[in-house]
């Protein structure tokens, strides 16, 4: 069953330095107060592992958490580019960055293999596209049956996959709702897991559309109110536009970026 744990316990027991790192969530459940633990516990090598690496992947790049990064489509939703990633892979500061990039359904179908214990996807995919030359876990195969010519795409196995929801009971079950992504497919392909929570509560209300993660899933649950800032947990806060705007300018220079860092995460306490 999962443990309850602080922010700090939960990264300090389950992310290790040159792990492979999945920190999920789409548009909302993003887990920042997590990846802000992971960099001021100064992780480094870490393989990034996210379908949309936004701000946080930003600033876990700009922070030298990162070696590579695996990845769908990157960009800062509404506003432009992730500036700490572009210096990163244009300049190789503060360290070179690598890249494996995969389409949407290439990324979710992996997980799903890994979810499964398959060793690999097969899609109808990447046709037409330039990413087979660029990335070798991209390959044909021929189905046994018509043989048509598929994609095969090898199952994503994180090391720890970190995601936010909104509640958990005492037992380690973990719900969560609203616009979900990939996130229990995630969890359940990772050898390890943490899930930073709203609330921890004595009994999960059901609540329609829900994703309910049982506790014998999860390694560990660390309660962190407003875990998801700037994104937003449906039903507990709303997303801050305004920061994803300012992260622009914030993110351009470098010298910028690290006073923000410092000011905002390196001298920040972790929730607990």
């Amino acid at each position: 069953m999962a443990k309850l744990v602080s922010l700090a316990e939960g990264v300090a027991d389950l992310v290790r330095d040159g792990d492979v790192v999945a920190l999920e969530g789409f548009t909302h459940l993003i887990p920042f107060a997590a990846g802000h633990e992971i960099i001021r516990q100064g992780r480094r090598d870490l393989t990034l592992v996210r379908m949309t690496p936004d701000i946080i992947y930003d600033q876990l790049i700009g922070a030298g958490c990162a070696r590579r990064l695996v990845f769908s489509w990157g960009g800062n939703p509404g506003v432009g580019s992730l500036h700490r990633f572009r210096d990163a892979v244009q300049n190789a500061w503060p360290a070179p960055l690598e890249l494996e990039e995969h389409s949407h359904a290439g990324m979710a179908n992996r997980y799903v293999a890994g979810a499964s214990g398959l060793p690999f996807a097969v899609l109808r995919g990447y046709t037409g596209t330039d990413l087979p030359r660029h990335t070798t876990n991209i390959r044909t195969i021929a189905c046994p049956f018509t043989g048509e010519v598929l994609t095969a795409v090898p199952a994503l196995r994180p090391d720890v996959t970190v995601v936010h929801a909104q509640r958990a009971d005492r037992t380690g079950n973990v719900q969560m709702w609203g616009i979900t992504g990939v996130q229990k497919e995630a969890v359940l392909a990772a050898r390890r897991s943490l899930v930073t929570v709203e609330e921890v509560v004595d009994e999960l209300v059901p609540v329609p559309g829900q994703v309910v993660l049982p506790g014998w899933a999860v390694t560990a649950v660390a309660e962190v109110p407003d875990g998801a800032h700037p994104s937003y947990a449906h039903g507990y806060s709303v997303r801050d536009n305004d920061f994803y705007v300012a992260w622009d300018a914030i993110s351009r220079d470098r010298d910028t970026f690290q006073d923000w860092l410092r000011r905002q995460v390196l001298t920040s306490e972790a929730m607990v």
